[in-house]
This record gives structure tokens, C-alpha cells and sequence, in this order.
């Protein structure tokens, strides 16, 4: 009898799956979940795994020792709006028109119209459409809204990340009293214009060859230009520092008073009501972007000042991270993964002086360039049930290639519409291949080509080519200080024809340029590397700038505002 029971059951099952499909992946292993976290301005060259020995970053770390270690993990752009929309896209920020123009960089304003488009496919959207739960935790610095405020086309709610608990800027000077303004190149720089101008006019009158009225009428207007540019420094905290819960406003201009620690607390509880479904989790960390901040519990337990208690804060938040995955029973099928949007910030000081930028270790100069000190960020990669620990993996990769590693991991399908310059990491990280998912990876300084890295096949060598360069101030030193940040514009840079050729295999701070006499192959090399530029620039489909004049510029109807104008925009709906 009980073999006649047998064929049924199992008839009844096949049936089942016939006509329910959707039954099919329970026969499969469970989806690893993510928890993908992103420091700000975080130097490769800060982290004890990859060898400071005066910072403790002992949870970092052991995120290097349970897992893998990316040691040429490359950010697709060196500064913050460009890189994180690579990151969540998989495409270079060219395609998506999320990048500069003219001495603008990244997005400055909440009240501008641009930002990632609602076109663009974030690994978050993929993800969700798979059945995930998605948050975002943090810094979104990708645009909010378009025509109104009653339209948040860029808002993250709107780009696959169901819970959004964070700032839609970035952390800015501004936000912090006493710590200068952002916008000191923009706005010290007019008020030096028009003083040298005034005293130049008070001495032509002084002598006799301006008539009185003349400067009676540039000093109304040099007065009147001060008392705006003075007025726009009070409002841009109110306008540019705001704390949302999904489409809410709760703080006006925002607190860093344990802000950190705020942000850990809304993670962990999205770990704990999501634990029971797949879920994908991004966390982007305020710290270590300047101006700095860190809570009471952090200050002085560095010997590197701000900077440093402000990475042991960072550490303190990511061991949280980690110790709930643990007390959920989720660490194991959990892909666990931390980088860095750019290279550390070289050109910051406080307002008092202090420096407040970290290290790039042995890589030439940071933020705001291609060399390897603005790109090289860290990677590490945890996952515990597949990975196994302490692993190095030296060959290139990007940020871009988490898109589609999540994709695949999560059972979703790549778009067919659309290039994706992201690879899958999966076989690398499992150690199924031994090779760079890149052979070229293509370095933008706005929309500017400006270096291409080769890998090529079967060989140890990574060449690197620059067809222009940033002109340093000082002349020999490694930063913009004159500036705060590289342009990319004609007359802040230098162009090299031939341009120049590094071996990062041998010369991974690129201090000795190559040439035909140091370098067999170079002519070989440079017109590789040009054909790899026709062919990329051909794929390439041309897309207007998020950050235009037009879109760029502060819009009133685009102001976000949590209460009434004669209020100046001002709550706190939250402690």
C-alpha cells in the first residue's frame, strides 16, 4: 500500500510545480541577502587592513580577514555624485549625465532640478523587483526633485530603495557653524574681486580721475553684491541640510549630534523587521566627508584628531552591523561589502587649520583626481558560506561591478536596453577565475576621457595612459589648494601628447612616466590603449548634463520646506 502512496505524492507534487512555477525557487538555496556599506571621502591608506598602523579599525578589518580583499578596486569617478551614480547603475556617469560642467563637479543644491535620472536602473530597483526589501541609510547626493516639489523624480524612493533614511545632499561646511562655507571658491573670490576693485576706484578719485558719482554708484553696488552674497551663507543651512524619512522632512537643517549613531540604530532596525525576507541594505555613511563630525563617545580617541575619532566611529557602526547580522543568524548567507566612493580629501583643513583629510597610503594625490589616490578605494567582501576567508585579490575592478554581481546573485536579469560597464565579481570572489573582469577601464574627469588602465590577458602588467593632467598649487605638491577640488577645464590642467604611460605593476604611485626609451612596447602600448578610447566613445550615446547651469541653479518651487517661508524652513520633528 504504501507504494501505491508514493506515485501520487509525487505526482501531486510534479503538478504543483506545472502549475505554480513560482514554487520552483524554493527548491533552490536561499538568495544571499546584501549589506553594502560606503564611506565618504575614506582613504585607502586609513584602513588597518590595508596597513595603517595608528587608526583601530579592528570590525573593517575583520570584514578583510572573514573575506576578500580588493587591493586594486578602483571608483569609477573621484568625486562623490558621479562615483555613487556608477555604483548604483553599473555605467560610467557619462551615459547617465550625471556629470560636471564648467567648475561645477557635483550637486550643490536640494532646490536643483538635476540628478540620476528615473530612467537609469540601480541594482536597488532589480533587487526589489526580485522580491527584496531595499533601504538606503545615509547620504543619497544624487538630486531630489524635478518640476515641483510634489515631484521627487530623483528621490531614492523613486530608484528602488523602498525605506530612505538620510540627507538627499551631501554633508557640507555649511551645515556646521563655524566651519566656513562650501562655497568659499564661488563666493570669496567675487568679494576679492569687488574689493580690489573699490580700492582701485577710491584711489582713481583720490587723484582726481573719477568723478564722484561713479564711485558714490560702484560702492551702492559693491555694498548691496556683499550684503546678498552674506544673506545666501545664512539660508544655504536651511536650504541645503536636510534630514528626510522617505519623502519627509524631519530635520531642518539637520544635527550631527549622534548622528551616526541615529543612522546605525535605523539599519539595524531594518535588518531586524527584514530578516525573515531577502533584503538589500545601503548603508552610505556622512563621515568622513568634511565638515567633521563624530559623537562625545568617539572625540579624542584618535591620535589623528577629528579625522581619526571620526573613522573609529565609522568602525564602531559597521561592528554593530556585523554583530546583528550575527544575533539574526544572517551572517552566513549575507554578502557583506565596504568601500569608499573616492580617495581621501588631501586639500581639507578646518577652519582653524587643522587638517582634516586622511591617507592614500603610497598613491599619488586624492579627491578630485585620476590618480591613483583619488580612484584606489577600498574593497573588502564577506561571504561567509561561499568566500573563503582571507583572500587577496590584486587583479583591477570597479565599484561598477557590484550592479551586476548583485543582479546575478539575486536572481534578476541584466537590462538589454542599456550598456553595463559593471562585470560580475562572483566568479573572482569565488575563485572560479583567476583574471581582471576589465581588460580597459576608462577614467572620466567630468565629461572629459582623461586616463585609460589596460589589463591585459595573460600578463601582471597594468598600464595606465594620461592625456591630461591637473596643475598642482603649489607646483610640486599633490592637491588643488588654490581651489579645494581638480578641474578639469582647459586652464586647470595640462595636456600631454604623447600622454603619459605608468606601469602600475611596478609603479603603483606613479612617480616615473614611461617612454619610448624606457619602454619596449610603448608605441604597441599607447595605440592599444587609443583604439580601446575609439571603440568605448562609440558606445557612447550622448546625453544632455544633470549638472547644467539650468539644473543646477536653486529653483524656489523646488525648495524643500518643512514648514511655512516666514518660518525659514526650520523643524525638528524627530529626537
Amino acid at each position: 500500500m504504501r507504494s501505491l502512496w508514493v506515485f501520487p505524492q509525487n505526482l501531486f507534487l510534479l503538478l504543483i510545480l506545472v502549475l505554480d512555477p513560482n514554487q520552483i525557487w524554493c527548491l533552490d538555496p536561499p538568495r544571499p541577502n546584501f549589506v553594502l556599506m560606503m564611506v565618504d571621502d575614506l582613504g585607502i591608506g586609513d584602513l588597518g587592513c590595508y596597513g595603517n598602523k595608528t587608526l583601530k579599525t579592528p570590525h573593517i578589518d575583520s570584514l578583510a580577514s572573514q573575506g576578500v580583499k580588493l587591493t586594486h578596486h578602483i571608483a569609477a569617478a573621484p568625486l562623490c555624485s558621479p562615483s555613487r551614480a556608477a555604483f548604483l547603475t553599473g555605467r560610467y556617469p557619462i551615459r547617465s549625465g550625471v556629470y560636471g560642467t564648467g567648475l561645477t563637479m557635483v550637486f550643490l543644491f536640494n532646490a536643483g532640478s538635476g540628478g540620476l535620472p528615473q530612467s537609469e536602473l540601480t541594482f536597488a530597483s532589480i533587487a526589489q523587483k526580485q522580491g527584496y526589501e531595499t533601504a538606503l541609510i545615509g547620504k543619497w547626493h544624487l538630486g531630489l526633485n524635478c518640476e515641483n516639489r510634489s515631484d521627487p523624480c530623483h528621490h531614492p524612493n523613486k530608484l528602488g530603495f523602498k525605506y530612505f533614511f538620510g540627507i538627499p545632499l551631501t554633508n557640507l561646511r555649511d551645515c556646521h557653524p563655524g566651519h566656513g562655507t562650501v562655497f568659499q571658491f564661488h563666493i570669496y573670490l567675487p568679494i576679492k574681486t569687488f574689493a580690489v576693485v573699490l580700492i582701485s576706484t577710491f584711489i582713481l578719485y583720490y587723484f582726481g580721475l573719477l568723478p564722484r558719482v561713479f564711485v558714490i554708484g560702484l560702492s551702492s553696488l559693491a555694498a548691496m553684491v556683499t550684503c546678498f552674497l552674506a544673506a545666501f551663507l545664512l539660508v544655504v543651512p536651511y536650504m541645503n541640510c536636510i534630514l528626510m524619512r522617505n519623502g519627509e522632512i524631519v530635520e531642518q537643517p539637520f544635527s550631527t549630534m549622534n548622528l551616526t549613531q541615529r543612522m546605525t540604530q535605523e539599519a539595524v532596525d531594518f535588518m531586524e523587521r527584514s530578516a525573515e525576507k531577502p533584503f538589500l541594505l545601503l548603508v552610505n555613511f556622512l563621515q568622513v566627508h568634511t565638515a567633521l563630525f563624530t559623537s562625545a563617545d568617539f572625540r579624542g580617541s584618535s591620535s589623528h584628531g577629528l579625522y581619526g575619532d571620526a573613522v573609529h566611529e565609522v568602525d564602531w557602526s559597521v561592528g554593530q552591523i556585523l554583530q546583528t547580522l550575527d544575533r539574526l543568524g544572517l551572517s552566513g548567507n549575507t554578502v557583506v561589502y565596504l568601500t569608499s566612493d573616492q580617495g581621501a580629501h588631501l586639500e581639507e583643513v578646518s577652519a582653524t587649520g587643522e587638517r582634516h583629510g586622511g591617507s592614500n597610503g603610497i598613491y599619488k594625490a586624492g579627491k578630485s583626481t585620476n590618480f591613483e589616490g583619488g580612484i584606489r578605494v577600498p574593497g573588502l567582501v564577506r561571504w561567509s558560506e561561499k568566500i573563503p576567508p582571507g583572500l587577496e585579490l590584486h587583479k583591477p575592478t570597479s565599484n561598477m561591478d557590484l550592479f551586476p554581481t548583485v543582479v546575478q546573485l539575486s536572481r534578476g536579469q541584466l537590462p538589454q536596453d542599456r550598456v553595463i560597464d559593471g562585470r560580475p565579481l562572483v566568479d573572482l570572489l569565488l575563485g572560479e577565475s583567476q583574471s581582471s573582469p576589465h581588460e580597459f577601464l576608462f577614467h572620466y574627469c567630468s565629461a572629459r576621457l582623461q586616463a585609460v588602465r589596460w589589463s591585459p590577458q595573460h600578463s601582471d602588467s597594468v598600464w595606465k595612459v594620461f592625456y591630461f593632467t591637473p596643475n598642482f598649487y603649489p607646483v610640486n605638491s599633490s592637491g588643488c589648494y588654490h581651489t579645494h577640488v581638480c578641474f578639469c577645464s582647459p586652464n586647470y590642467v595640462t595636456t600631454h601628447n604623447p600622454p603619459l604611460l605608468y606601469d602600475l605593476s611596478l609603479d603603483p604611485s606613479e612617480s616615473r612616466p614611461l617612454g619610448p626609451d624606457t619602454e619596449p612596447d610603448y608605441h604597441h602600448i599607447i595605440e592599444t590603449m587609443a583604439q580601446a578610447v575609439r571603440d568605448h566613445r562609440a558606445s557612447i550615446k550622448p546625453r544632455d548634463s544633470e549638472m547644467s547651469v539650468g539644473k543646477l541653479l536653486p529653483k524656489p518651487w523646488l525648495q524643500p520646506c518643512c514648514s511655512s517661508i516666514t518660518q525659514f524652513c526650520q523643524c525638528q520633528r524627530e529626537t
